[in-house]
């Protein structure tokens, strides 16, 4: 069974990803019979039915609690572990060791680089889901990035969690030269960010690619693909005037 996380869908067991969640892009590997539930679809089984799909929406709830706990934990963990390092410097910078006053405040931009993605994970965005310029967003989160994007590309969303979406994306791809692209997907808009090179790692793992699912997946309702070695793709969901 396929049950959606987000705007995506995941394998169970087995933990594929698939997405974005649309009729119109079914599963791969076999003939997948759609979930739906109160009009919205919440998985794909080899078998349809009502009990089946709320047994999908009851599985991925579940799923991304867990990833978004799990994520927590592991951001709470890198947290404290910056704040100990940071009180043994201070410490001994005061008694003795004054050279440490230099990595001082380094040491202090990390922890306060690691609060702030602790509170992105942890927040919820307050202002409602509306339709937002992608153009705005992208403005304001990637200023300095070659923008592709079609005037008229507008999605639903939390302009809130628009920025922070782009913005950690922007950090994590760590790269000069971004370029971002974009085109309509069916119900989507799919948003293309590319980076000359291919991407490095962030010194806290957790910064970079699970913190931008979680905003994308849960917070956006979207889906973020990372398969690109040179950027990432996230789909997220077209807002169509009446």
């Amino acid at each position: 069974m396929w049950v959606r996380v987000g705007g995506g869908m995941e394998l169970v067991p087995d933990h594929k990803r698939h997405g974005p969640a649309d009729l119109q892009f079914p599963p791969p590997g076999g003939d997948w019979q759609p979930l739906v539930l109160n009009g919205r679809l919440v998985g794909w089984a080899e078998q349809g039915g009502l009990r089946l799909a709320r047994q999908a929406a009851e599985i991925g709830q579940r799923i991304a609690d867990e990833q978004r706990d799990y994520l927590l934990g592991r951001l709470g963990h890198k947290l404290r572990s910056s704040v100990l390092a940071l009180q043994e410097s201070a410490r001994h910078a005061a008694f003795g060791r004054p050279e440490l006053l230099e990595g001082l405040f380094e040491q202090a931009q990390e922890v306060g680089r690691r609060a702030a993605g602790l509170e992105a994970a942890a927040v919820e965005p307050k202002d409602t889901a509306r339709g937002v310029v992608l153009g705005a967003v992208l403005n304001l989160a990637i200023p300095n990035a070659a923008n592709h994007v079609p005037s008229d590309a507008t999605v639903i969303g939390s302009e809130t969690a628009l920025v922070e979406a782009f913005t950690r994306l922007k950090d994590w791809l760590a790269g000069n030269g971004l370029r971002v692209d974009a085109e309509p997907m069916g119900a989507w808009w799919k948003i293309q960010v590319s980076v000359g090179a291919e991407r490095k790692p962030p010194a806290v793992p957790e910064l970079g690619e699970p913190l931008v699912r979680l905003i994308v997946d849960t917070q956006l309702d979207g889906w973020l693909d990372a398969r690109r070695p040179d950027g990432a793709d996230i789909y997220l969901p077209a807002h169509r005037p009446r």
